[in-house]
């Protein structure tokens, strides 16, 4: 059934992903009516394809490197993982990729879901095409984009017919593939390297640039290199490829050295794009498949009531990151509907997302792990900073010596040295995910290194590396 009639909201969320699912909760707090528009599963990327998925594979992989590591333990451990028991129990975490209990959680807010494709059809209208038909929604105060991104695959002849992975096809696969090339250096190659190694495939991994992680500091990616080299990988830099075909059931890889690797499978892990292409942005004068511009209340640059939160901004490609962003645009959108003459734009402000500049905190769930925030040693430079690094040997505290035997880890901390704050911290090595957050208050709160001499530390655990950095930093 067509319906031409259109439906009148305060508030049109385009995706229902969590950075959507935010923004609709947000605004229903603020007594704005709210329509939900999603075309795949409720929950979106992060629940059925990247973060949930990817954590589910990597927890037993980490958790058996670590017991491995751990004296009296360690003997008990050597065996291989029990994979049909990994893959099921991520079946459950992504509760086999059926999104009932968040449309339970969509429906309990009070938002309206409408399933179906979603595009813009000028100012403050979308028009949704399912299942049942098309509907038309008008937005009074705020029509938000939250479409997220899709993985971008090479200009490759033939590599349709390669079928190759991407990270959906990654965190999904029914099966441990014999033989896995995987191509980047980044958070999903890295994480999925790891995982799909430790669950039998015999990876390759194939980076184009010097190492991994090229977005934190060099350290890191050097440790997780050398991890995922004892742990079978071939990790090979500098390398791009040249083709890819099918010859029977084998897949084969040719580098720009003109290396022949044979494979099962192919994972191409090189970055994302947005998913613009098809919403309607040339009905509002915006270029189809572009990143969107915002301000720091996340409305698109010269737009009065449009927003885009998430991946499409092109601010922080995570999911926490876009997660806030929907708390501060709900709230913006929430204090313009509701006649605010002057929002609180100044950094830090209830309506300005300042923390997509300073102080975005990510986790790589490698063995070992690494977590950054703020700027690395070489942005704050390149920003004009005046600074100083100071770094610690993680091994060095006597936390890590318990958690593991031959524990190896970096911590670095990047100083303001005008302000005498933190502009970023660094850690790498098993179970530094969990210390990001005392860093991220750290760096967001601009917590003056004084003062930061006097918040004391547990013993004897991991974070009193804070202690050694700073001791390091006083001399």
């Amino acid at each position: 059934m067509t319906e031409t009639e259109p439906i009148a909201y305060d508030v049109v969320v385009l995706g229902a992903g969590p950075v959507g699912e935010n923004v609709a909760d947000r605004t229903r707090a603020a007594g704005l009516s709210t329509a939900v528009v999603e075309s795949e599963l409720v929950g979106g990327e992060c629940s059925y394809w990247a973060c949930m998925p990817s954590k589910a594979l990597l927890r037993p992989v980490i958790a058996r490197a670590d017991a491995r590591r751990v004296p009296g333990l360690a003997p008990l451990v050597q065996g291989p993982l029990d994979v049909p028991a990994v893959l099921a129990h991520r079946d459950y975490e992504v509760s086999d990729w059926n999104d009932e209990g968040q449309v339970t959680w969509l429906d309990g807010i009070g938002a309206d879901l409408y399933r179906g494709h979603g595009r813009l059809a000028g100012p403050r209208t979308v028009t949704v095409s399912g299942s049942d038909g098309q509907r038309v929604l008008t937005a009074r105060h705020a029509v938000a984009v939250c479409t997220g991104s899709r993985a971008l695959l090479p200009d490759l002849p033939g590599l349709a017919e390669v079928r190759p992975w991407t990270s959906r096809e990654a965190t999904s696969a029914k099966a441990a593939p014999g033989r896995l090339v995987v191509v980047g250096g980044g958070v999903v190659a890295t994480e999925m390297a790891t995982a799909w190694a430790a669950l039998g495939s015999q990876v390759t991994v194939l980076v184009r640039g010097k190492g991994l992680l090229p977005r934190m500091e060099p350290f890191a990616g050097e440790l997780v290199a050398e991890a995922l080299t004892e742990a079978g990988a071939d990790v090979r830099t500098g390398t791009s490829v040249e083709s890819v075909r099918r010859e029977g059931d084998t897949l084969v890889v040719v580098t720009d050295a003109g290396d022949r690797i044979e494979a099962d499978e192919i994972l191409f892990a090189i970055g994302r794009a947005p998913r613009t292409d098809d919403i309607g942005l040339d009905t509002v004068g915006l270029e189809p498949g572009s990143w969107l511009s915002v301000d720091d209340t996340l409305r698109v640059t010269g737009s009065e009531w449009l927003y885009a939160v998430g991946d499409v901004n092109h601010r922080a490609l995570l999911t926490h990151q876009g997660k806030y962003q929907a708390r501060i645009a709900g709230a913006a959108i929430g204090a313009r509907a509701e006649g605010v003459p002057l929002l609180e734009t100044n950094a830090w402000g209830a309506h300005s997302a300042t923390a997509d500049h300073a102080a975005v905190p990510q986790v790589v769930f490698t063995d070992p792990e690494a977590a950054a925030v703020g700027l690395s040693l070489a942005e704050a430079e390149q920003a004009g900073r005046r600074v100083r690094a100071v770094d610690v040997d993680l091994s060095s505290v006597a936390g890590a010596g318990l958690y593991a035997d031959g524990y190896r880890g970096r911590a670095r901390m990047v100083v303001d040295l005008d302000s005498e704050t933190l502009l970023g911290v660094t850690f790498v090595g098993p179970g530094v995910g969990e210390l990001i957050h005392s860093a991220s208050i750290a760096v967001a709160g601009e917590v003056p290194i004084d003062r930061l001499w006097h918040a004391v530390p547990s013993y004897p655990t991991i974070s009193e590396v804070w202690l050694r950095l700073l001791e390091a930093y006083r001399g």
